[in-house]
Formats: C-alpha cells, structure tokens, sequence
C-alpha cells in the first residue's frame, strides 16, 4: 500500500512496501518530443497540433518563454510565426529548472536579430552552459556565460563540430543555430544520442542527413507547421519498468510508450538480466515508433556492468537502474555516468545517500555506482536533493522495502511527472 502524503506535510511522499502492482496506466506525454514540438512550431510557417503534451514544470518552462517571445500557444495549438517571426523579451527568459528549455532555446536565440538573457532557478544556474556557448561562438554568435545571453544580429556560419560529452541538448541547439546559418552546420558525437531532433525537423521539411553519430543541417528558409499526437514518456516508463519487476506477483501495462531506438536501452538491459517485459500493439506517430508496454515480476536477476557509450543511452535512467541493481544478485558496476554529478543535482551522490539509509551496498564513485546485491531494504527517512528523478527512483525502492518510507522534497515530481504518485498509488 502507498500514500501521497502532500495534503498533510505539503513536501513529504510516504510509500510503504507493496505486496504487488496491478493495473494500466497512460504515460505524461515525453518531455524531450513536447519541448521540440513548441520551440519547432514556434518558429513554422503556420499552426502546430501537438496533442498530449507533457504537463510537466519543465515543458511549462518552454512555453512560457516562447509566450515572451511572442508565441501564442492556444492549447494545444501553436501559432507559428517563422523562421524570423520571434520578437525580443524586454526582460530575462525564466527557463525555471529546465536544461533542455535553456539550451534548445540558446541555439534558437542565437541567430536572431535581438539579443536574449536566459534565466532560471538556483539548481539550474549551475548546470554547465559553456558547452552550448562555446559552439555556438564557432559559429559567429554572441554568447556568454554566465549569466547565459546569445544573440544581437550576428550572421552564423555552418561548422563541422565534434562534441566532448554526448549530449542530445547541445545537439540540438548547434542543430537549430544551423538553420540559420549559411553553409552546412554539422555535429559529431562520441556516442549516439537521441534523435527526436532530428526525426521532428526532417519531418518539418528543413534538409538534414544522419550517418551513424554524425549529424548534418542546411540552412532553412522554412518549416511546415507539425501536427502530431505526443507519445508516453520513456523515462517516466522506466520507473514502472523497474517496479513491475521488482516487486512480487506484478502485471503492469503502460500504454502509447514512445519506443525510439535511441531511447530504450534500458528495457534492453532489463530483459538481458531477467525482467519481463513484451511490447505489444506497435505503431508510429510523426516518424516516431510507439508501443504498449507490458512488465511482470521478475524471477532471480542477474548483476550487469553499463559501460560509457551504454551510460550516454539511458542517462536519465540510470537512478532506478541502480535500484534494480540492490535487488540482482551479483556485484553491479555502472560507470561513465558522471554526467549524473551536474544534473538537477549530484544524482551519484543522492542516490547512494539515499539507498544507503535504505539498507543497500551502494558505493558512489566518479562516475558511477557499485552497487552489490541482492539486499532486503527497509523503510527510512530520505531526501529528494530536490530532483525529481532521484524522488521517483527512491519511491520505487521504498516499494520492496519493508515498512515505510518518507522521501522529502517530494513535490519535485512536478517537474516531469505531477501524476506520479497517484498513479502508484493506483498501482498498489
């Protein structure tokens, strides 16, 4: 049995150990495809349809500072205004908590005529934004940071730019600089990573080619408006994924997943060391493929290693990965993560904090976890660290651990997730 104690402590999730999860349940739309269909609409030739987008703080984020830059967004209608129909904001753009609103944004803001501040909570002002602006300074831009300003009329030229740390963020924005600028703007990654950038502009008509980790994007004189159905998140998926697993004599059903290659790693692994998961119904919408997901109780599990270019696959799901990892039997060594240091907040750290109060043998280390197992765990008082994906990882902890749990900071969820706890309760 789980309970949502927000109504009484307004910041503190009590999750008690679940004997089974039974149910179905219908996904907030991804947060990744929902942030690209409003910034891309913003700037096409005409109305967007994006049904299903995430209600998430963050993708709430990205709608409000296209709406300061003068984007009209009617539900799930947006009014583009072209490639040259954004205005200025007479005061900074408050991106909040979001890094994908901050740099999508940069590379858009860039190549406009006016030049733009980027602002955003304390969390996110210390997230690294020197690996947006260093790029798009190659291209000719004005940039800085911190605090982030891009943008003021300068003319971009395309480059051909090799990233250091994968990230589909950085892609994008050098990706969206490039419709501006003349030439032909390519990136290269050391590993491959998301690619909705990619499938949404393609589909929009902009000229854009894709050979293995490279990426290449002419300029554009315009893009034809989206009319799509936002499919489930994958990274919200993931947590039922682990807890459909975990947790005995569970038959978990998460309906319209988007299923992108580029996004499903981990449901990769899961299988590999005995979770039990089936797609079924598969389908595609706007170039990306979906499906229904089901997950039942796994048997005994087996302990895994994730490497590097393993790591860059399934980013954000790494925090209930590691939790899979306290139940498998074995030593399981997940490294080349140190991008977990500068999320939302030292997620190596918090998770270790966190399951460590809880009874596992979890190690942090620079970049990643050691983590030996199988351990029972037990119900403690642990912190969010004010992440959202650390709060959902450690409830689904507290569902095999005994007695309860009480994860503070919990209101975090918003941030991806407003449903989360209800659907676990649902589930329970």
């Amino acid at each position: 049995m789980a309970t949502w104690g927000a109504i009484i402590r307004g910041v503190i999730a009590t999750v008690r150990g679940a004997h089974k999860l039974e149910g179905e349940i219908t996904l907030p739309g991804d947060k990744s495809i929902s942030h690209r269909a409003l910034i891309f609409g913003a700037i096409a030739d005409g109305a967007s349809h994006v049904r299903g987008l995430s209600p998430g703080a963050d993708v709430s984020s990205t709608a409000g500072c296209l709406g300061a830059l003068g984007i009209e967004i009617d539900g799930s209608t947006i009014a583009g205004r072209g490639l040259r129909g954004l205005r200025g904001s007479g005061v900074p753009l408050d991106c909040g908590n979001s890094g994908t609103t901050m740099r999508l944004l940069a590379g858009l803001l860039a190549a406009q005529n006016f030049a733009s501040e980027l602002a955003g909570d304390e969390s996110l002002l210390r997230r690294p934004m020197d690996r947006v602006v260093e790029p798009l300074k190659q291209m000719g831009a004005s940039a800085t940071w911190p605090p982030l300003r891009v943008g003021g009329g300068a003319d971009l030229h395309g480059i051909d730019y090799a990233t250091p740390v994968p990230s589909a963020q950085v892609k994008s924005a050098i990706l969206l600089a490039g419709l501006y600028a003349e030439g032909i703007t390519a990136v290269t990654e050391p590993f491959k990573t998301r690619d909705h950038t990619e499938l949404m502009l393609g589909s929009m008509g902009a000229w854009l080619s894709a050979d293995g980790t490279r990426v290449e994007i002419h300029r554009a004189e315009r893009l034809e408006p989206l009319d799509i159905t936002v499919p489930g998140d994958f990274s919200s998926a993931a947590f039922w994924l682990v807890a459909g697993g975990v947790v005995g004599n569970s038959h978990v059903r998460l309906l319209g997943v988007g299923v992108n290659p580029t996004r499903t790693a981990l449901a990769e692994l899961l299988s590999s060391i005995g979770f039990r998961i089936r797609r079924k119904q598969p389908r595609s919408e706007a170039s990306e493929p979906v499906a229904d997901l089901e997950v039942r109780s796994a048997g005994e599990l087996r302990a895994f290693r994730v490497d590097r270019a393993m790591a860059a696959g399934m980013i954000d799901e790494l925090p209930v990965l590691a939790v899979a990892a306290t139940q498998a039997a074995g030593t399981s060594v997940i490294s080349g993560a140190g991008e977990l240091r500068v999320k939302e907040s030292d997620r190596l750290a918090a998770m270790e904090v966190g399951l460590t109060t809880m009874g596992a043998d979890i190690t942090a280390q620079d970049d990643g976890w050691m983590i030996k197992g199988p351990r029972r765990l037990e119900g403690a008082r642990v912190d969010s660290a004010g992440d959202h994906r650390v709060a959902m990882a450690l409830a689904v902890a507290a569902l095999v651990a005994d007695g309860k749990t009480e994860i503070d900071g919990a209101e975090c969820v918003e941030i991806s997730y407003p449903g989360f706890f209800d659907h676990l309760e649902n589930l329970c």
